[in-house]
């Protein structure tokens, strides 16, 4: 029998029993196929696209008369990788567009490097990474920006776009998108800040856009249906597009852009490949720096991250258990530490200030500045020490210092994580929103949310689509955020979602300090796994660049 890391769900059972009662097998078959395809599924769940098989199991699938080596069965069988055939098509398509668009280079113009001079006047301290990312970008239709925390990659990219935008002989469309609405918005506020400063004319200056979106306001969203409004029939009309915190995006939506680009569009994926892959299927970033390392620009200089912060993720990333706990107990790094106090005491009392402002009358930017300057982070959604306890534990404390009010499920101060999509709404999937009293309509409860443009949207409060309260939040939903300071808090005893990469993500969510709530024993352990995603992405991308198909 095949041992699960995690219980089967209902829909592994119910799929399993689908599939195996249309199998063309006997009945000691059928007991095993069904096992085979509760796998599957269930590996499908925790991220993986596909499941290894082995020759056995392969003439077994493709006995059932459900499975097949070309696609249109239900089953895919590719080599020694098992999928259901829309997991495979996906990595399929995606594979041969990202081909066809790494394919595609020009010479670099005979004034580059002068212009490059302007951009990046030369170093002789050392090499300039920026630099040397913006010569690849210009001359490939498809490049990948990876750096860490403060290398610089939004700095690097507008600069590219200025590049682009003088060397073109006819004004370029552009478009800016990152997954998540806090992601956008950040995304936004960066190249806002950086335009002013390019070395180039005005009217240069004035075609690099500073809007931003979410990937699926990009694509044209059409709720209910899982459907875009832009696919390979109705391309996006745009010349270059620029996609921010890449690693988040999952297998099924990076091909679905991808089949989007018009032809000859030039896409450029920026993010940290050593962060965490995206809750569904694939690490698609991390996949594609290793099948495409010529397309793959990284940055190796930090120029605004703390020292301290940057020594401890690095030691992290490195599995350097017993460095990085030194660095976290060491008294020369004044901005790291351990938690001593309480954990409820102490993020409860992280939400004093805002929760006065709330109260004093203050307008929604002071109040969700002062709510952004911390924010606690667990691994786990549910169980003890998770996301669910913690929340409920701060909401009674506050409660029971009379800093809010507990009759119903919204009160003011409320803080409020958007976990499901409404593009109808323009709320997605980790926008923050604060529940707090609205001048303007005689105090009556709204919810608050600041827009990718920096302006300010409200919403009654039963508008909503779901969401949660966010005293704290998981680390994989603080993706694309950052806070002044963090505390990261681990259970007590290891599960399948410590990772190294959980932790990494997490301490480089914060700007000056990192706290965190853990004993020795578990931090080495997270630190001692790594995400492992099953996946034949590397192999298409490959087998597809040396068959030249």
């Amino acid at each position: 029998m095949i041992r699960f890391e995690q219980p089967l769900s209902r829909l592994d059972q119910a799929l399993a029993r689908f599939m195996t009662q249309r199998a063309r097998l006997g009945d000691g078959e059928k007991a095993r196929f069904g096992e085979i395809v509760s796998e599957l599924s269930n590996q499908l769940s925790q991220g993986h696209s596909c499941i290894r098989i082995d020759e056995r199991v392969k003439d077994l699938v493709l006995n059932s008369g459900l499975a097949s080596e070309q696609g249109g069965t239900p089953l895919v069988v590719d080599g020694d990788r098992l999928y259901l055939h829309r997991y495979w098509r996906y990595e399929k398509r995606l594979a041969a567009r990202i081909c066809a668009l790494a394919e595609l280079s020009g010479s670099p113009p005979a004034e580059l490097e002068h212009i490059l001079d302007r951009y990046f006047p030369p170093n002789p301290a050392g090499k300039d990474w920026q630099r040397e990312a913006a010569r690849g970008a210009v001359s490939q239709w498809f490049s990948i920006i990876s750096g860490g925390p403060g290398t610089g990659k939004t700095t690097t990219v507008v600069k590219i776009l200025a590049l682009l935008l003088e060397l073109s002989d006819q004004p370029l469309q552009i478009a800016l998108a990152a997954p998540t609405g806090k992601a956008a918005m950040r995304l936004q506020e960066s190249i806002g800040q950086r335009k002013a400063s390019l070395p180039c004319s005005e009217a240069i200056r004035e075609r690099i856009p500073e809007a931003a979106g979410t990937i699926h306001r990009l694509l044209g969203a059409m709720p209910p249906s899982p459907y875009f409004r832009h696919d390979a029939s109705h391309p996006l009309p745009h010349d270059l597009i620029v996609i921010d915190e890449a690693s988040m995006i999952d297998l099924a939506m990076m091909a679905k852009l991808v089949d989007a680009l018009k032809q000859n569009a030039r896409l450029i994926l920026l993010g940290d490949k050593d962060q965490l892959a995206s809750v569904e299927s694939g690490a698609v970033l991390a996949d594609l720096t290793l099948a495409l390392p010529e397309r793959t620009l990284e940055l190796k200089k930090s120029w605004r991250f703390d020292e301290n912060i940057k020594a401890l993720a690095e030691a992290v990333n490195r599995q350097q258990s017993v460095d990085a706990w030194n660095i976290l107990r060491s008294a020369a790094a004044s901005n790291l530490g351990l938690l001593e106090t309480d954990l409820i005491e102490e993020v409860a009392g992280r939400q004093v200030e805002y929760l006065k402002l709330i109260r004093s009358g203050a307008d929604y930017h002071a109040v969700n500045h002062a709510f952004n300057r911390f924010q606690a982070l667990c691994s786990n959604r549910h169980g003890p020490r998770s996301v669910e306890e913690i929340n409920r534990a701060i909401a009674q404390q506050l409660a029971g210092k009379g800093l809010i009010t507990l009759s119903g499920q919204w009160y003011p101060g409320r803080p409020v994580l958007i976990t499901q999509n409404d593009p109808a709404m323009h709320l997605y999937n980790g926008d923050i929103g604060i529940c707090m009293p609205d001048a303007d309509q005689a105090n009556k409860l709204m919810v608050f949310f600041v827009r990718p443009d920096g302006g300010v949207k409200k919403y009654l409060p039963s508008r909503l689509p779901h969401c949660e309260t966010v005293f704290v939040m998981t680390i994989h939903k603080s993706q694309g955020s950052e806070f002044d300071d963090v505390l990261i808090v681990l259970p007590d005893h290891h599960n399948p979602v410590l990772t190294k990469e959980l932790l990494y993500t997490g301490i480089t969510r914060a700007r000056k300090t990192v706290t965190l709530a853990a004993g020795q024993g578990i931090f080495e352990e997270t630190l001692g796994h790594k995400v492992e995603r099953h996946g034949g992405l590397v192999h298409k991308v490959r087998r597809a660049r040396a068959s030249g198909d």
